[in-house]
């Protein structure tokens, strides 16, 4: 006797598919007709499932996805937690910038952890966060400081955690969920560099709703060629940027070389942080450089 149902995957390793439904994880293949479309299942996705008499599934179908990121494969995403830092490995703002202009593309709210709060409070860094109008949590592995805000924020929702290598992501996500046990990178004291720890993409099930995902650092996150943003639509996912859009002398200004640019006279009256406007440019230009076969 088989029957059918919908649940959702929480992992792909080896053609096998870990699918939660009905309170259990169902070990899963994906038809042949799934495989040989544009895309195929991955961790997040909702799925239509067939289990057979032996507790084996089936997946028949992906049902439709609200988002989905190419790299690291993931869809159905509510929350992404951007994890930062300014002490070592100090955390670069445009990888900062690339990662948020991703999830507002997608329809994902992001949100930034700054880590390490025992060892460099990061509130500049954090200021221009939050003048944008993001959430920010400061938070600390040791200290505890911050985690009961995560846990709040990850109530009922699919949540996704990245950032660099060594900035203490993992261990951010052991302090704040006991069930999550992930294998924590040491820093490398030559160059202040973390080693990479999280290797695939999984959703761990946690209580009160939970979804949480960890994922490989910023090097898995494909802005330009895997999303397709185009480069005059990239001013509306700086939301300091997107009020100015009408603003300026010249309809069309792309607030780069132009004259009386009201972005540029906002960033000298100190509205709109430097830091954020010089991502601004190098994403522009990023995208500017792409094909459209690319």
């Amino acid at each position: 006797m088989t029957r059918r149902t919908e649940g959702r995957i929480l992992k792909g390793i080896g053609g096998f598919y870990y699918v939660l439904t009905e309170g259990e994880v169902i070990e899963s293949k994906a038809g042949g007709r799934l495989r040989k479309k544009e895309f195929s299942p991955v961790a997040g996705d909702r799925v239509t499932l067939e289990i057979n008499e032996n507790n084996e599934g089936y997946i028949l179908e992906i049902l439709p996805r609200k988002n989905y990121f190419i790299r690291p494969p993931i869809a159905n995403i509510d929350k992404i937690f951007i994890a930062a830092t300014q002490a070592p490995p100090v955390t670069d703002a445009y990888l900062l910038d690339k990662i948020s202009v991703i999830a507002l593309y997608q329809n994902v709210e992001p949100v930034f952890v700054f880590t390490k709060n025992d060892i460099h409070n990061s509130e500049e860094m954090r200021g221009i966060y939050e003048k944008c109008g993001f959430k920010t949590i400061s938070c600390s592995a040791v200290t505890k400081e911050g985690c009961d805000e995560i846990r709040e924020l990850t109530k009922n929702s699919v949540s996704v955690f990245t950032g660099n290598s060594g900035v203490g992501k993992s261990s951010i996500l052991n302090a704040v969920f006991s069930d999550i046990e992930l294998e924590v990178g040491s820093i490398s004291e030559k160059i202040s560099r973390g080693k990479n720890t999280t290797r695939t993409t999984e959703l761990f099930v946690l209580d009160e709703g939970r979804l949480v995902a960890d994922t490989p650092g910023f090097s898995s996150f494909d802005l330009t060629r895997m999303h397709k943003i185009d480069k005059d639509y990239l001013m509306h996912i700086f939301p300091e940027i997107e009020p100015y859009w009408d603003k300026c002398r010249f309809n069309g200004c792309t607030h780069r070389k132009e004259p009386d640019c009201a972005v540029k006279q906002a960033i000298e009256d100190g509205i709109i942080s430097k830091s954020r406007y010089e991502s601004y440019l190098k994403l522009y230009e990023e995208l500017a450089a792409l094909k459209e076969w690319e």
